[in-house]
């Protein structure tokens, strides 16, 4: 492998590790935003913040699910670069993540992709469960005995 190439790959895999740096920060935020809204609710008692932090929760998946989409095109670019896959054209340092549209790369998939979907997901459906059980928490008690 020339040098060219070999600094070209190095180029690629740094912009890649940063997609994932980026990603999993995001991941750490929704987890510690979340935390920080639910604490507020069991010192004020207030209802709102427990849905209110479906938001940002909603928002940091949607940033995450970028973040995603931008890491696999870069490794698109990488194997191209480095001739595992040669569906796309790729001249020396280049990055086209432009090329790299549809199945694997679109936004749909990456955001309903295993890695993301479970995290942000469970997050929403147990904010969501849970804020709705302490709001009607009289009339589940009622109908218990």
């Amino acid at each position: 492998m020339d040098e060219l190439r070999r600094q070209h790959l190095m180029f690629i895999q740094n912009v890649i590790t940063r997609m994932n740096t980026n990603s999993f920060q995001i991941k750490g935020m929704t987890i510690a935003i979340v935390s920080a809204l639910l604490a507020i609710y069991a010192s004020t008692a207030n209802l709102a913040f427990v849905f209110l932090s479906i938001a940002p929760t909603i928002l940091f998946w949607f940033l995450d699910s970028y973040y995603l989409q931008q890491e696999r095109k870069f490794r698109g670019v990488y194997n191209n670069v480095c001739g595992l896959k040669n569906d796309v054209e790729v001249k020396p340092y280049e990055m086209p993540i432009q090329k790299f549209q549809g199945g694997q790369y679109c936004f749909c998939k990456v955001f309903f992709s295993k890695t993301i979907a479970w995290l942000y997901g469970t997050i929403v459906f147990l904010l969501l469960v849970g804020g709705l059980i302490l709001k009607f928490k009289d009339c589940i008690i009622i109908i218990c005995k």
